[in-house]
């Protein structure tokens, strides 16, 4: 039986470790795109820029 994770959940879980421990570097930058790439490729997608349009919408309010 074979077990298929989504990627940007695989490169999500290795951020969220990275950014735990506190590691800084050409890996975790390399991390940091690939779940930025694959989370745009999820449905994810419509609801990240919608948070996104409403948090630059908000800014000038401030």
């Amino acid at each position: 039986m074979a077990v298929t994770i989504s990627l940007a959940l695989l490169f999500g879980a290795l951020l969220a470790l990275l950014l735990r421990t506190k590691t800084l570097g050409a890996g975790s930058a390399f991390v940091a795109v690939m779940f930025g790439f694959y989370l745009a490729s999820t449905g994810a997608a419509h609801t990240v820029n919608a948070l996104m349009s409403a948090l630059v919408a908000a800014l000038p309010n401030l």
